[in-house]
């Protein structure tokens, strides 16, 4: 009785069998490359708003500080969106007229809050505290990026659970004094430009970043990094 298969079914089967590693790799390749993309993190995306507010003008053209706007960002775990009331401190005064800014005249007058859409919208069930990371020294600039050169707000980075985990697992590559938080010019010490702190000059972030760890009692990077640290 002849063989039910040929010899050459070997070969076929050897060629099926790469074929199929090759493209399940192939897709899931694709399927991480997908999940990083700014297709699925919005990094990058500058979402349409209300009003084209932008922090470059009021930051680094005005010199407002954050916290004007952001009333709660160092006592709650929210930084706040400011009421129509504070942009109207000075918009009562000047732009008075301009079409651009009719929306929050009318937010305004109708005491109607304007709705804006979330840049940084974390999901539900991530914890998230502004006011534990201020005080222990991560500045603006670590998760939002140059804001203060943005014209139009988009978030800077990823976000993704990935990108926290790498600076929960090493925090003192990020920490700065407190007094500098809110700073968008601050600069890491380096040889030529050191950090004072604690009325000591420091030249390498590293050791900057253990001496912040100490005098904020900085929990490790094993501590930083069990699951009820961010899911709650």
């Amino acid at each position: 009785m002849p063989p039910f298969f040929p010899p050459s079914a070997n070969n076929y089967a050897r060629t099926s069998i790469i074929f199929l590693i090759v493209a399940i790799s192939a897709l899931g390749l694709t399927a991480y490359k997908l999940q990083s993309s700014p297709w699925v993190t919005r990094e990058g995306i500058r979402p349409e708003q209300p009003v084209p507010f932008s922090h470059q003008h009021h930051v680094s053209g005005l010199g407002i500080d954050c916290r004007f706007c952001h009333t709660s960002v160092e006592t709650s775990g929210f930084a706040g969106i400011p009421p129509t009331k504070t942009c109207m401190n000075c918009h009562s005064m000047i732009w008075t007229n301009a079409p651009l800014l009719e929306p929050v005249r009318a937010s305004f007058k109708d005491d109607k809050s304007l709705v804006w859409t979330r840049v940084h919208d974390l999901p539900d069930y991530v914890y998230f505290s502004h006011e534990i990371h201020i005080n222990k020294g991560i500045g603006c600039k670590s998760c939002h990026g140059p804001i203060d050169e943005m014209p139009l707000t988009y978030m800077n980075v990823s976000l993704q659970m990935e990108w926290c985990l790498d600076c929960h697992r090493d925090t003192k590559k990020n920490l700065r004094p407190r007094e500098e938080v809110f700073n968008m010019t601050y600069k890491q010490p380096s040889r030529w430009d050191p950090v004072v702190f604690n009325g000591k000059k420091f030249f390498d972030q590293d050791l900057l970043g253990e001496e912040i760890q100490k005098t904020y009692h900085i929990k490790s990077g094993y501590e930083l990094t069990t699951c009820d640290t961010c899911h709650r």
